[in-house]
């Protein structure tokens, strides 16, 4: 393992004892902001020795820093030379590193239950990506003992936003003059909400209101917060061996929110086809565009198309996958020939020159 990696993964796990540790403490001083900052900066860390580990970079060209954590999990899920994360794991590094935010710089008051979550499905996460990425178990250099204890664990989300709701109903009782209360327990649930479907950071005010209004007019938490309820936690093993993830409920695809976009984040959950959305084939993009096939996956391999999520995906049906695009690598395919009438031929050799090489 390269050095810098080794002791990228060395910060990372002692952030990560140390926010299961600051979780079990016995008393709740400042825990909750520190249970997330430390389990935030274990997973850029993580990412972070992760990606060099595979042979990726973590500084751009002439940046005098290294990438930030968004940009880590954006290059894990769409980078194929360091891919490794899945689509689906995405949703909770959003959802902690958002609540890390806002604990760090403004007011956030989050649950016993919410936190819990957090936690154990932040240390599952944890095992899962350095199974994945070192080829090793977490327990060979984790104590079994370091594990988030509660004396009343949540069974689903379900049941976490009914009584979360239900608390925030309470607070907002007539005369109550609890406004700030509501702002802070509301922002916990509209981040997670908000990390799910890939939009803003940070709810503002005005959207606390809105979410306030609709409380107060009777609408359910399943209309209030709809990515939420499109997800679940599921549960395996116990004691030292438990794990807990999110992921997504059955019918509902994910997929990812392009970069630059307004407000938009990693990831968001859609309620959309897939094959509507990457609908051709490599013969149709080759008909298309007037080329061979053998010329068109030059073109592909050339403008590195399949490292762009917006313009290729795998996708699984049955027990088959299928490559497929989307019309966005189509445009790009035919606005790369009108600028460079050489491209076709040029990427052709080249393409050809590297069949060579490897045979």
């Amino acid at each position: 393992m390269k050095k810098e990696a080794k002791y990228l993964l060395e910060r990372a796990i002692n952030s990560l004892i140390l926010s299961i540790e600051l979780f079990n403490r016995p008393w709740d001083r400042g825990r909750p902001e520190a249970v997330l900052i430390f389990l935030d900066h274990a997973f850029e860390m993580l990412l972070k020795a992760a990606i060099l580990h595979r042979g990726g970079k973590i500084r751009e060209p002439k940046a005098k820093e290294t990438i930030g954590f968004d940009h880590c999990v954006r290059k894990v899920i769409s980078d194929s030379s360091v891919k490794f994360l899945a689509e689906e794991q995405a949703l909770l590094l959003q959802s902690i590193n958002s609540l890390r935010d806002a604990a760090q710089h403004h007011l956030l008051s989050i649950s016993e239950p919410h936190l819990y979550i957090q936690a154990q499905a932040g240390l599952t996460l944890f095992k899962d990506i350095y199974l994945s990425v070192f080829d090793a178990s977490l327990y060979q250099v984790l104590p079994e003992r370091v594990l988030p204890l509660s004396t009343a664990p949540p069974q689903d989300l379900t049941a976490l936003f009914d009584s979360e709701v239900e608390q925030v109903k309470v607070l907002l009782q007539p005369g109550a003059r609890r406004g700030v209360e509501v702002e802070a327990k509301l922002r916990g649930l509209a981040i997670m909400e908000a990390a799910i479907v890939g939009e803003r950071l940070q709810p503002s005010l005005s959207e606390l209101s809105k979410i306030k209004r609709r409380i107060k007019s009777g609408e359910t938490w399943s209309e209030i917060f709809p990515g939420v309820a499109s997800i679940d936690i599921t549960h395996k093993g116990y004691g030292p061996s438990i794990d807990l993830r999110i992921t997504k409920r059955e019918g509902i695809p994910i997929h990812v929110v392009p970069e630059g976009s307004p407000s938009a984040r990693v990831v968001g959950i859609k309620r959309v086809n897939e094959l509507d959305y990457y609908s051709l084939g490599m013969t149709q993009i080759a008909e298309k565009s007037g080329l061979t096939q053998p010329k068109a996956s030059a073109i592909v391999r050339h403008l590195k198309l399949k490292d762009d999520v917006d313009c290729y995906k795998k996708i699984r049906i049955g027990k088959f996958e299928f490559e497929r695009y989307s019309p966005k690598a189509l445009d790009a395919i035919k606005k790369a020939i009108m600028g460079d009438p050489n491209l076709v031929e040029h990427s052709w050799s080249e393409y050809k020159s590297l069949k060579g090489k490897k045979q």
